[in-house]
């Protein structure tokens, strides 16, 4: 199948209880959460169909060979070559950020967070008695970035411990250069600060840029910081439910892994089978996926040239981060909601004023909701 018709298949998703399809009635079109619309790449189908067929579904652990993949993938795309003793398989991601701040920060330390981001790396600081210290992203031109020094006023209060960073960045799409981390580095080493590093997107770059994960920088980084990974986002695995962390330090290690004994279980054996097909296998369903989306995103900032919908640099994730504060919407998940679109409201971000929108599915999908959108707000004009 030609990578064009692979992803311009429309697959039924209603009444499959998807998260995605199933919040909404049938008439309105689901551009919200972070899951696309795509059919998982042949490998992985092909790897679970045989697993199945084995018909014994004990317990399981994560095999070597999974390891390796991950490695050789890490190795290929990024030059890092994290050790074997440092993973720790987990069956999410989300669960993984909430342990990091319990696990690896004392109730009232201060919590720093790159801002507006994906909620949880809000919520997991606010669940857990821990302060929270929001440090705005900003427009540098017409991309977005961290602000060096609100960070640096944040790492100067004696309680604070830990920052968490979303890199690339959901949302704004921000993938941050080798000398914004090192400044980052720089400050994390300075106030001795413990960083998390979601890094769930890494492998969805539609730009020039290049990811670097934060441990690899250097020695130092390695000591100081959690790497969350996962193929959800990039296999369209998600429901599968795998992610792992990666520690180099043995202390942080142990304590992570103290925390999560007898609460957080071991990924499903449908769950590594999935990851180290992907990982091994479906590289040039990936590469198409990016061709697709790239391909998405310029239709997408087109659709929205001469409107009063801006757009910034967009330099990876498949999740638009659009500003419609020039349309002085009182409540724009409703306003797209009536109009039959599901978005993301930027406030539950922590950014008022924007919408999220998911352009991760077939291209008539997208033409769909962009019409609505855009009839919706001429109404409003």
């Amino acid at each position: 199948m030609s990578q064009a018709s692979y992803f311009d298949e429309i697959i039924d998703r209603i009444d499959h209880n998807s998260d995605k399809w199933g919040k909404y009635s049938s008439d309105v079109i689901p551009m919200w959460i972070a899951d696309m619309d795509f059919d998982a790449p042949k490998c992985v189908k092909e790897a679970l169909s045989e697993r199945v067929n084995e018909g014994v579904y004990g317990y399981s652990y994560a095999p070597k060979s999974l390891v390796q993949a991950i490695q050789e993938h890490c190795l290929q795309r990024y030059q890092w070559s994290p050790s074997s003793a440092h993973f720790i398989h987990l069956p999410g991601l989300v669960c993984a950020l909430h342990l990091c701040v319990r696990a690896l920060s004392e109730p009232n330390d201060r919590i720093l967070v790159p801002s507006p981001v994906y909620y949880h790396l809000t919520k997991a600081p606010e669940m857990s008695d821990r302060k929270l210290d929001r440090i705005p992203f900003v427009l540098k031109g017409n991309r977005w970035s961290v602000d060096l020094d609100s960070l640096e006023e944040s790492c100067k209060k004696a309680d604070a411990s830990m920052l968490l960073l979303c890199n690339p960045h959901n949302p704004g799409a921000t993938v941050y250069t080798r000398e914004e981390l090192l400044a980052i580095h720089e400050l994390a080493q300075r106030y001795d600060l413990r960083v998390v590093s979601d890094e769930i997107h890494c492998d969805l770059i539609l730009s020039a840029a290049q990811h670097i994960p934060f441990a690899s920088l250097n020695d130092d980084a390695a000591q100081r910081t959690v790497t969350l990974m996962a193929p959800s986002k990039t296999f369209n695995i998600a429901g599968l439910g795998y992610a792992f962390a990666i520690i180099a330090n043995s202390q942080l290690r142990q304590r992570f892994n103290h925390a999560r004994a007898g609460l957080i279980p071991a990924p499903n054996l449908f769950a590594l089978v999935a990851a180290e097909a992907a990982y091994r296998h479906g590289q040039i369903w990936h590469q198409e996926l990016l061709q697709y989306l790239r391909a998405n995103c310029a239709y997408l900032r087109q659709r929205i040239s001469g409107t009063r919908i801006h757009m910034a640099e967009h330099e990876a994730t498949y999740l638009a981060w659009l500003d419609i504060r020039e349309y002085h919407l009182e409540n724009p998940h409703d306003f797209f909601l009536e109009a039959g679109v599901g978005i993301s409201d930027g406030a539950g971000f922590g950014a008022p004023g924007f919408i999220r929108l998911n352009f991760g599915c077939p291209r008539s999908q997208l033409e769909q909701a962009m019409n609505r959108i855009l009839i919706a707000l001429d109404s409003q004009s």
